[in-house]
């Protein structure tokens, strides 16, 4: 194991998901490897379908069943954790992996004051008296904006907005200041106005606690403004990873450049928005060679045949036999 993998709070090498079925196995996530250092947010960006909640379902250890990790290695620091019993997993999430999902109310008992629900996850993985949990949720519910956190520790969850249900479910994924939070679109159902909030919110508190963040969302506006490096999920695979600006700036990966050329621009009106004709294909339909192939417009025979490998290519890593290959296109994405 090299140096830079030691140190990463993350570690994902060769994620194979598989998920029997009567017609046979299906593949879910091919060889997906990525790391997450320490204090960094990583993107993970894609269509639906994509894997890009599966994988964060696979580090959490919640995989539906019959769904299952068939080959690979996850790994939380030196610890792998994918061979792991679910009892064993049961203590290591909210103590050490968080997780914020994209409906708050999934995450939050209905029947609970949202004060003892706070207190009941901080007593459960810190060796902390009443007192000092009751001190810790009120401080946590400060720091995630939510006013007069005293008059609302006994309130229910739906007695709150669902902007302040959000913080509640942030304020519990931090409530043991674990070295990694899974946010599974953790904005999508929130007003946009909201989602700024929440997204500066997360941001500020992975910078403050040094947290490392695993955050999907297929908005790439959202990766933009929160994220550090993103990663470009298709059809199971990752087909680019790197510095978020290098990749919105310049995308090589015929599926990348795809997505950014559909955003539209906020300096001037260039003519109709791009867009990937055709769909991806479903887990039992999967193409030969490169999974893309059949959408994209420089496809050869090779990527036909073959399936590319994520190799490193300008300060990134791409999965495409024509990455060196392809005209120079850059493209821009405001965030002001």
């Amino acid at each position: 194991m090299t140096n830079a993998t030691s140190q990463a709070v993350l570690t994902v090498q060769g994620l194979r998901v598989e998920i029997p079925t009567r017609r046979g196995l299906l593949l879910a996530l091919d060889d997906v490897s990525f790391t997450i250092a320490p204090g960094e947010i990583l993107g993970f960006v894609g269509e639906s379908g994509a894997g890009k909640s599966l994988t964060g379902m696979a580090i959490l250890g919640l995989l539906d069943p019959p769904g299952r990790v068939a080959s690979g290695e996850i790994r939380l620091g030196e610890r792998r954790i994918d061979q792991l019993s679910q009892r064993e997993m049961r203590r290591i999430r909210g103590k050490e992996i968080g997780a914020v999902f994209q409906d708050p109310l999934m995450s939050l008992n209905p029947l609970l004051q949202i004060g003892d629900q706070l207190v009941e996850t901080i007593r459960t993985h810190l060796p902390v008296s009443q007192e000092e949990a009751v001190q810790r949720a009120l401080a946590l519910m400060r720091a995630v904006g939510i006013p007069a956190p005293e008059a609302r520790f006994t309130a229910y969850p739906h007695q709150f907005s669902g902007g302040m249900r959000q913080r509640i479910v942030i304020a519990l994924a931090l409530c043991a200041e674990p070295r990694l939070v899974v946010a599974d679109e953790p904005t999508t159902a929130l007003d946009v106005s909201i989602q700024a909030q929440v997204l500066q919110l997360l941001r500020q508190l992975c910078r403050d606690k040094g947290t490392s963040m695993l955050l999907v969302t297929h908005d790439m506006g959202v990766i933009a403004e929160t994220a550090d490096r993103v990663a470009v999920m298709y059809a199971g695979r990752i087909v680019e990873i790197g510095a978020v600006e290098d990749v919105i700036r310049n995308p090589v990966h015929p599926y990348t450049r795809g997505l950014m050329g559909a955003i539209p621009s906020l300096k001037a009106v260039t003519g109709p928005l791009a867009q990937i004709d055709g769909a991806m294909p479903r887990l039992n339909a999967r193409p030969v060679g490169c999974a893309f192939n059949p959408r994209c417009a420089y496809a050869t025979d090779q990527c036909r045949a073959q399936s590319p490998r994520l190799e490193s290519h300008q300060q990134r890593k791409v999965a495409c036999w024509l990455a060196s290959a392809l005209p120079v296109k850059p493209a821009e994405l405001e965030t002001e």
